[in-house]
């Protein structure tokens, strides 16, 4: 897998309109004819931006929770890691995005997607975690 890794600044406001009207995904339903406000993206995604950055992924290892080539991931670095978490990190010089899984026996980088198997980190493994996957920006 390849990380490609972006700085998140929030310099400057983006102000988008914001339809705050549910969308239904089945039989179509009666648009507003209004905007509600204004939805600033980095103040909506990015709550630590000192702590936050993005990262373009490459390869097909977190499929299975809809993480794929050419997705961004908005990652925050300030976040507690927990036994579940998605994360971003390097082992033995490699980085990786992978949902980290603390067990009885250890600690596991698990993959979401069966055609993969889980890393276990072992004493002598160079191994850190560079923070939490937030957010997946992706285009359909």
């Amino acid at each position: 897998m390849v990380l490609q890794f972006f700085d998140a600044q929030k310099k400057k406001r983006l102000l988008i309109p914001f339809f705050n009207t549910a969308i239904s995904a089945g039989f179509p339903s009666a648009a507003d004819d209004f905007i509600d406000r204004k939805l600033d993206l980095n103040e909506y995604l990015i709550k630590h931006p000192a702590a936050t950055y993005f990262v373009r992924v490459q390869g097909e290892s977190m499929k299975d929770v809809g993480i794929n080539t050419g997705d961004l991931l908005l990652v925050d670095r300030s976040l507690d890691i927990k036994s579940g978490s998605i994360v971003i990190a390097a082992i033995d010089g490699e980085f990786t995005v992978k949902r980290v899984i603390k067990k009885n026996d250890g600690l596991y980088l698990v993959p979401e997607n069966e055609s993969y198997k889980a890393i276990k980190i072992d004493e002598e493994d160079e191994f850190q975690i560079f923070g939490v996957v937030k957010n997946v920006i992706k285009s359909i």
